[in-house]
C-alpha cells in the first residue's frame, strides 16, 4: 500500500549566527515545501517584526523639510534623509525623546543625548556636517512600530510648529533570503534543504527574527483553523477525559491515527448542514474542538437539538471517539 504521510523535517540548525547575521538550515522538507516556507516566512519576515523609527523631527531654525541652515553644509531635507538611516533599540511601547546639540564639526547619531529606554545601534552614522560658525540642534521622537508607515499615517491632529513627521521604517530586519536545494531521504532525492539567510540591525538577534516569524505563522493558522495543538509527543490533557470505548466497540486506534484524526475538520464527516452550521458558529472546526464538548455543552448551542447531538455521537462513535462526560 502507498504511504500517504507525509515527513516532517528535522528541527532548525545554526549554520551560523551573531547579533546581526544568522545562517539557519531545515533539512528534510517534503518535495516543494522548501519554497512554500522560505518565501512565506521572508514575506512575514520583512513586514511583520516591529522595531523602533524616527517618527518626528525638529531642527532649530527650520520650519520646513525645504529650509537651509547657516553654517551647516547640509540641507534640512538631507539631514532628515540620514536620520531615517539611525537605528535604535527601544523598550517598552512608549514614544521616547531625544536630542542633540552640536557646535562644529562632523555630527553622528552617536552625538544624540539618549534616554534609558532608549539604545541607538549605529552610532557611526553621519548626520550633518557643520562648516561654519553656527550649530546644530535636533529634537526627535522614537517610536516602536511595523513595517514601513509613510508620514501621513503618522500625522498628528495637532503638532508643534516645526515639527516635521517623517516615514518611518520600523522593521529591523535589514535583508532576508533563501536558497532551496536537493537532498536524499531515504531513496528519494528530492526532497528540499532550506537555508535562509537573515541580516538585523542588532536591535534584536537574526534567530530571534526566524523564531517570531514561525509563530506569527503558526498563529495565522491557528486562528484560521482553530488549531488546539494536538499534535504533541504525549497525549493532551483533554484527551484524558475523553470516554473509553466500551469492550463491544471497535479496538482503539493507536496514537498517530488518533491524533490525526483530532486534526479532521468536521465539514469532512457526514453532518447534516444545519448541524455543522451550529458547530462552525460556535467556533467548533475539527474533531479535536468537537471532543472538548459535553453534551449539555452542545445543547446549549444557536442552533443545535437533540436530532443533531444524536448525530453527532453516532458519528462519533463510528470512529470509536465519544464526547466528553
Amino acid at each position: 500500500m502507498m504511504n500517504l504521510s507525509i515527513v516532517l523535517p528535522s528541527k532548525l540548525k545554526i549554520v551560523s549566527s551573531d547579533d546581526r547575521r544568522g545562517i539557519f538550515e531545515i533539512e528534510g522538507l517534503y518535495p516543494g515545501y522548501g519554497h512554500t516556507l522560505g518565501n512565506s516566512l521572508r514575506r512575514i519576515i520583512y513586514s511583520s517584526i516591529p522595531g523602533a523609527a524616527i517618527t518626528s523631527v525638529k531642527i532649530k531654525g527650520a520650519d520646513h523639510e525645504f529650509s537651509t541652515l547657516a553654517g551647516v553644509r547640509e540641507d534640512v531635507m538631507t539631514i532628515i534623509l540620514n536620520l531615517k538611516k539611525v537605528r535604535f533599540q527601544i523598550a517598552g511601547d512608549e514614544p521616547q525623546a531625544a536630542t542633540l546639540s552640536v557646535k562644529s564639526g562632523i555630527v553622528t547619531a552617536g552625538d544624540f543625548q539618549v534616554p534609558g529606554g532608549l539604545v541607538v545601534m549605529n552610532p557611526e552614522q553621519p548626520i550633518a556636517e557643520i562648516s561654519g560658525k553656527g550649530d546644530l540642534s535636533i529634537d526627535i521622537v522614537v517610536e516602536k512600530g511595523l513595517g514601513f508607515v509613510p508620514r501621513e499615517m503618522l500625522s498628528k491632529e495637532k503638532v508643534d510648529v516645526g515639527t516635521i513627521m517623517t516615514d518611518a521604517r520600523f522593521s529591523p530586519v535589514v535583508g532576508a533570503s533563501y536558497d532551496v536545494e536537493d537532498m536524499r531521504v531515504g531513496d528519494r532525492t528530492n526532497y528540499n534543504r532550506l537555508r535562509m539567510t537573515i541580516d538585523t540591525d542588532g536591535s534584536v538577534s537574526p534567530k530571534e527574527v526566524l523564531e517570531l516569524s514561525m509563530k506569527i505563522m503558526l498563529d495565522q493558522f491557528r486562528a484560521i483553523l482553530d488549531l488546539k495543538e494536538i499534535a504533541e509527543t504525549k497525549m493532551p490533557e483533554p484527551m484524558r477525559d475523553i470516554a473509553p470505548m466500551s469492550e463491544s466497540s471497535e479496538p482503539e486506534m493507536d496514537k498517530e491515527d488518533l491524533t490525526e484524526m483530532l486534526k479532521t475538520r468536521i465539514d469532512s464527516l457526514q453532518l447534516s448542514t444545519r448541524t455543522l452550521n451550529a458547530l462552525s458558529d460556535a467556533g467548533i472546526r475539527t474533531v479535536g474542538g468537537l471532543l472538548q464538548k459535553t453534551e449539555e455543552g452542545l445543547l446549549d448551542l444557536d442552533g443545535f437539538g437533540e436530532k443533531g447531538l444524536n448525530e453527532v455521537k453516532d458519528v462519533l462513535s463510528s470512529y470509536g471517539l465519544s464526547l466528553k462526560k
